[in-house]
């Protein structure tokens, strides 16, 4: 277990927070959030759900893009960033998935779009064939939405478990977390992130308790489950794949489109795990074309 000195502190930490006057705290769901919203509180709610390791910075450049159409919310998932972390029964991808949606509840929320990168796609699929959301649109940027290929997929997440249960490792990863270490933790996801982008990672990183929450979600995660309910996804989904993907193979977007009903591909070229960090202009660009397709087909959704 990690103490609250070993996580992200908002006072300490969070003076310079990309978004902060967007930001604040909310109790939901057994746990203290940190969420940012932004946009016309009257236009349609966008959701956007990072990935492991990540936090509302994920979104810096992309959320103020999509707040001209959208009412964005964004949020630290829990163990993440400034959010609190659940207890070890919860630690899974539906009780991720249910937290999340007790937190909607709370804010009475029904996202018409829900973007998640990663991970975050995994856990908005979940939440959606749970009934926690009812999206218009999906949108899953390099989604994690399979198991790893071969014995990959029982030893990463064996691995992260044996790290995750082992006080130390957390530890030794916060300390060994230095400036040449960030760099190369994101050249291995395909992506160049600028010098802000690395330190805002740096920062996250040298917490135990930041890096214990992504371990946590790793060891507990079981994405042959999903992968087996991905079928009875009944929501419109649009895959964005970077092309230069490192950590989540391009290939695999489309082995998920034959099993989602009705999914699209979109591919990224030039762009790795972290596109939306990367460019932006361009995703932001991408799902406010496909949300309009989709209101155009549904006439659900009024996008500008």
């Amino acid at each position: 277990m990690t103490s609250r000195s070993d996580r992200p502190q908002w006072e300490r930490d969070g003076g310079d927070w990309p978004n902060r006057a967007a930001s604040r705290f909310v109790e939901a769901a057994g746990l203290v959030w940190h969420i940012q919203e932004m946009g016309r509180p009257d236009a349609p709610a966008l959701l956007l759900v990072h990935g492991t390791g990540a936090a509302t910075h994920s979104w810096r450049a992309l959320a103020p893009l999509l707040a001209a159409d959208f009412r964005v919310l964004a949020l630290d998932l829990p163990g993440h960033g400034f959010t609190d972390p659940l207890p070890p029964g919860r630690l899974s991808l539906p009780g991720m998935s249910a937290a999340l949606a007790g937190l909607l509840r709370h804010l009475d929320v029904a996202p018409r779009i829900a973007v998640g990168h990663s991970a975050g796609a995994a856990i908005l699929a979940r939440m959606s064939l749970e009934g926690g959301a009812s999206p218009d649109l999906l949108v899953a940027l390099n989604g994690a939405l399979m198991p790893f290929p071969g014995l990959a997929s029982v030893l990463f997440p064996s691995l992260a478990k044996v790290l995750f249960l082992n006080p130390v490792t957390p530890k030794i990863f916060a300390w060994s977390a230095d400036t040449a270490a960030v760099e190369r933790l994101m050249r291995g996801t395909g992506s160049k992130l600028d010098a802000h982008g690395l330190a805002l990672y740096r920062r996250l990183l040298r917490f135990p308790g930041h890096v214990a929450g992504a371990l946590g979600m790793m060891a507990n995660w079981d994405l042959a489950a999903l992968d087996r309910d991905l079928p009875r996804l009944a929501v419109p989904t649009l895959l964005v794949v970077g092309g230069d993907d490192r950590a989540v193979s391009p290939e695999t977007a489309f082995t998920v489109q034959r099993r989602i009903p009705g999914a699209r591909v979109e591919l990224l070229r030039n762009l790795g795990h972290l596109a939306h960090e990367e460019a932006p202009e361009t995703v932001a660009a991408v799902i406010l074309r496909a949300a309009r397709e989709t209101a155009q087909v549904a006439g659900s959704i009024g996008v500008g």
